[in-house]
């Protein structure tokens, strides 16, 4: 079965032909109601990360908002319902919608110093490159917090990937009130070159839209990107293709950009792999580097000759041999090419940690609202490569590589540069299982160095220890083993003094052991720490137990 590619891209690319044409109340109220009863009827399983009773209040009170919005807006609302499934493959078809829906003329990408203008119409070349600072009066962390509930987030890195799609929706930014009038300019506040100025955007003329491609400009005659055009780095290079390999000479490594997880028009997926192989084996060839940051999925039985070819090659399934770049844009069937990798293979990730749960609901069909005829696309298969216990919001690099404007601007790759200078020396691929090791060995002494020293390399940005930390001392909690857990927690609240969720494990474990003053100690401080929060909720909770049971 084929795994429909993501469709996203039509919020920003799509301004489709329909008349303003203004529904009812009621219709508009029994399209919601539909939904509403299709959902429970036939997709009552996606109900994993949203409970249905959230979603039956959320549909209430669109259903009383209705006679009060515009259309635009109850679309935006229906948006909001189906996000908050929060599977990328369930989302609104703003396609289809039922109003012309108006752009801005550029192109935002979230790097990792900022959100900028990436590209531009060539009439705003004034605002290319520039830092947006704010979208309205809004500034642009409040603006992306606004329109999160529109989109149907994955997970932050889905949300860095295509969120930036809806922000230059009128329709959206009115309708989450980071613009107050949708017909005038929108003003925006921007850095460049040092320097903050106001710039104001009119939408795009209709049937006019921003050339994409990977959510990235292609620059041409009406349409500029920020990117110097000179040069082209590799993960951009031959775009025309959705698959290509080059040898790096110097550095005896092959270097593999993979787009899609579909066949060329010119050579399949087996054959370019047999090809690329055969070049490994014939030629002085040490590493090879698979590159799917920009990989949004498609066919995941098409993974196969990928797989399979590198188990087989002795040269490069070896740790420090085999590279893969992975990234915000790694999705759907590339998700389940990375993770057989993991599980197969000796494979290094690095760069960003991928835009899909590592276990997800996939593929989707179309659903049609009986009188707006909006799609609505509803996933119905789940894709488990993964035990449940091994299941997370994303697959994360073993080196954490996010890339700068200035970086992209100027044709830096530093996820490469990372690769081509990477030394084995002290790297740790699996820093929870080296951990454990050394606890089980009881060399305590190097186990607080080798965490320290890690907990402070950039390079385990994505590894979150201190949830590793905490799963590992209720393991050892849940099965009696007092003492050890103690250690894990107090370790963790020596890391991680900042969080009151560790000293709250750390109380839970003194009072599971019988010591009931430690416990308050530390629950005190939790509670201290967030008092407000679920963390400082439950501290409280726990310590009018303790005082009640004495």
């Amino acid at each position: 079965m084929k795994k429909a590619t993501l469709l996203l891209l039509a919020i920003a690319m799509v301004c489709n032909a329909f008349s303003q044409t203004k529904f009812t109340t009621q219709q508009w109220q029994d399209d919601l109601k539909f939904l509403q009863e299709t959902v429970h009827k036939d997709y009552s399983f996606l109900f994993k990360k949203t409970a249905a009773d959230v979603f039956d209040h959320e549909v209430e009170q669109l259903y009383n908002e209705i006679p009060n919005l515009s259309d635009h807006e109850i679309i935006v609302g229906l948006s909001k319902i189906i996000a908050l499934f929060k599977y990328g493959h369930t989302r609104l078809g703003f396609e289809s919608a039922p109003i012309p829906l108006d752009f801005l003329p550029v192109n935002f990408y979230h790097f990792s110093d900022g959100v900028f203008i990436e590209g531009a119409h060539k009439d705003y070349k004034n605002a290319l490159g520039a830092k947006v600072l704010k979208i309205g009066n809004m500034n642009i962390d409040e603006a992306l917090k606004a329109i999160y509930p529109v989109v149907p987030v994955e997970n932050e890195q889905f949300f860095k990937a295509y969120g930036m799609l809806y922000l230059v929706s009128l329709e959206v930014l009115h309708a989450q009130g980071v613009i107050d009038n949708i017909s005038d300019p929108v003003e925006m506040t921007l850095e460049k070159n040092g320097k903050t100025f106001k710039q104001l955007l009119k939408s795009l003329p209709a049937g006019e839209n921003v050339p994409r491609q990977y959510t990235l400009t292609r620059h041409q005659d009406s349409w500029l990107s920020a990117r110097d055009q000179t040069s082209t780095p590799l993960y951009l290079d031959k775009l025309d293709k959705i698959y290509y390999f080059e040898y790096l000479p110097e550095n005896k490594t092959v270097y593999v950009r993979h787009s899609q997880i579909q066949d060329d028009p010119d050579e399949d997926i087996p054959a370019f792999y047999e090809r690329l192989f055969n070049y490994i084996d014939n030629n002085d060839v040490e590493r090879l580097v698979l590159d799917v940051r920009l990989n949004g999925g498609g066919n995941n039985y098409k993974n196969k000759p990928i797989v399979t070819g590198i188990i087989k090659s002795e040269k490069i399934n070896k740790t420090g041999n085999l590279f893969v770049i992975i990234g915000r844009r790694t999705f759907s069937a590339c998700q389940n090419l990375v993770n057989e990798l993991d599980n197969y293979t000796n494979v290094i990730f690095v760069g960003e940690p991928t835009g899909e749960n590592i276990n997800f609901y996939g593929d989707n069909r179309e659903v049609k609202l009986p009188n707006s005829q909006v799609s609505v696309y509803l996933s119905f298969a789940w894709w488990q490569d993964k035990p449940q216990w091994e299941n997370a919001p994303w697959m994360a690099p073993h080196i954490n590589v996010d890339m700068s404007f200035e970086e992209y601007k100027t044709n830096k790759d530093p996820v490469m540069d990372a690769i081509l200078s990477f030394s084995d020396e002290g790297f740790i691929t699996d820093p929870m299982g080296h951990l454990t090791e050394l606890f089980l060995a009881g060399k305590i002494d190097q186990l607080k160095a080798d965490a320290i020293k890690m907990v402070d390399d950039p390079r385990y940005g994505y590894f979150n220890f201190e949830s590793e930390f905490n799963q590992a001392g209720y393991r050892l909690l849940g099965n009696g083993q007092h003492d050890e857990a103690i250690f894990v927690f107090q370790f963790t609240t020596e890391l991680f003094p900042n969080s009151a969720n560790a000293w709250d494990s750390l109380a839970e474990a003194y009072l599971n052991a019988g010591n009931k003053e430690k416990a308050k100690e530390f629950y005190s401080k939790a509670l201290k720490m967030d008092p407000d929060g679920p963390t400082g909720q439950n501290a409280k909770m726990m310590l009018n137990k303790i005082a009640n049971d004495n």
